[in-house]
């Protein structure tokens, strides 16, 4: 036996090592996954379960429109995984949604879309919500109406334009997400809308838009301006 015969084979670099070595930027979503997720399961590495996860989602996409319940399904996810991975999510929509010191201004549809897609946009239950502004369109705050299926009874004008009264606002935006990742308004949506900026005329409140959120992009009413 040679002394090259007793030379010990390199160990495998894992993600965290590769993370150490050559920074955040060259990691894949799948050794980032891996990370977050800490340990393997017996016979397969936090990297092969991390693979396994993004191809079930699939993508991070979906990773981040499904459930505690749905995850703890997926085969090699325990309770403690999945509220790794939930928390790794939620840290993540906390930073893009992180106000800023001077309150937003939201004189185009796309200004609105950039400041709700990150908060609403992926969530798998739908939301349906305000958002309550000044007379120079700057935000006053956002509330949330309803959450669960959308219906007139839980979108009621009534319930939109309390928040709106109670907060002084001179106009309102409406919003709310479609997690069939489907931008386009539904009829019940054109219905409800049309419901929304009569009243709000009527007060002196008026609807300024309605839009719609979703992973497939942005829906809003053109009629609204």
């Amino acid at each position: 036996m040679t002394h090259a015969d007793l030379t010990p084979l390199p160990v495998p670099e894992g993600p965290r090592e590769k993370l150490e070595r050559l920074g955040m930027a060259v990691m894949s979503d799948a050794e980032l996954l891996a990370i977050v997720l800490g340990h393997g399961t017996s016979g397969h590495s936090a990297h092969r379960l991390a693979v396994s996860l993004l191809e079930q989602a699939p993508g991070l996409h979906g990773l981040i429109r499904m459930s505690r319940d749905e995850l703890c399904r997926l085969p090699g996810i325990g309770a403690a995984q999945a509220a790794r991975v939930l928390a790794g999510i939620e840290v993540g929509r906390r930073t893009l949604t992180r106000r800023p010191a001077s309150r937003p201004q939201f004189l185009t549809a796309r200004e609105t879309a950039e400041h709700l897609l990150p908060r609403y946009g992926a969530h798998h239950v739908e939301r349906f919500g305000v958002l309550l502004l000044d007379t120079k369109q700057r935000l006053l705050r956002d509330h949330i109406i309803s959450q669960g299926s959308l219906d007139t009874s839980l979108a009621h004008p009534r319930e939109v334009f309390r928040a709106a009264v109670g907060s002084g606002a001179a106009c309102v935006i409406v919003f709310h997400n479609h997690p069939s990742g489907d931008p386009f308004p539904s009829p019940d949506d054109y219905s409800l809308t049309q419901r929304l900026a009569k009243v709000g005329t009527l007060i002196g409140v008026p609807l300024v838009d309605h839009l719609i959120l979703a992973d497939g992009g942005t829906g809003r009413f053109e009629s609204m301006g």
